[in-house]
């Protein structure tokens, strides 16, 4: 594995707060780790990784709970930036069906990635045996307002993340940008949401909202097509958002 310039010259560029105990060379290995399965090294370029866990301040030693990790994306770069003193707990849903299951189940099986922990629960719902320091989750918030998944209380679930998270925890949301005044019926066919919508939501459960991210803003989305529509699909406008547990 090799950290490179770029990586480096992207580590300069953003100035974000809460970056100060991550290690830019432990997430540009994790990155680069060329036994990444060839597709996740391919979605690189758009989904921009070492930005995204370098925002996170994910670092060495910490216990992070991913929900709904879709198969390992970013379950692998976790575990190797937390490295054999941290976990990784892959929070997964019975609601997307055994395939999904196995190929996050998989990554506790490869060598490298034993501190990756496997569980799965019903949909909006999730089991942490004990605190972490960050609650993650990517391009999946929308889903829990899909009612055709589960009707999920979102207050709830947001407590939930709050009593799961240590002192000073953060939780850490990506998704596909909505307009404002998108309702759930419109989410269910755009798999999008507004982003003030997000901040409102998890305020509400006690979070502060610490810091947020352009890294994935995209200009040419103008957030009316569904994220499956072949013209944004892997290109959508993309918010960045990280809240702490006070």
């Amino acid at each position: 594995m090799r950290f490179s310039l770029g990586f480096a010259a992207a580590a300069v560029a953003l100035s974000l707060a809460g970056t100060a105990h991550t290690s830019p060379e432990s997430i540009g290995a994790a990155v680069s780790d060329n036994s990444r399965p060839a597709a996740d090294r391919q979605a690189d370029a758009r989904r921009q990784p070492y930005k995204t866990i370098l925002f996170s301040g994910v670092k060495q030693g910490d216990v992070v709970g991913e929900f709904l990790p879709g198969g390992g994306y970013y379950t692998r770069m976790l575990s190797d930036v937390v490295g054999p003193h941290g976990k990784v707990y892959a929070l997964e849903t019975t609601r997307w069906g055994q395939q999904n299951l196995d190929s996050t189940k998989a990554v506790t099986t490869e060598k490298g990635h034993e501190n990756v922990k496997f569980d799965a629960s019903p949909f909006g719902e999730f089991h942490l045996p004990e605190p972490v320091d960050v609650f993650w989750t990517t391009l999946n918030y929308h889903d829990l307002h899909i009612a055709k998944y589960g009707t999920v209380d979102m207050a709830k679930f947001n407590k939930h993340v709050y009593d799961s998270l240590k002192p000073g925890g953060i939780y850490f949301i990506t998704d596909h940008v909505a307009n404002a005044g998108t309702t759930d019926e419109q989410i269910a066919t755009l798999h999008r949401i507004d982003k003030d919508v997000v901040i409102k939501e998890v305020t509400a459960a006690g979070f502060q909202l610490v810091g947020e991210s352009g890294a994935l803003h995209r200009t040419g989305d103008d957030h009316t097509k569904p994220v499956f529509d072949k013209s944004v699909q892997g290109h959508t406008d993309q918010f960045m958002l990280k809240f702490r547990k006070a």
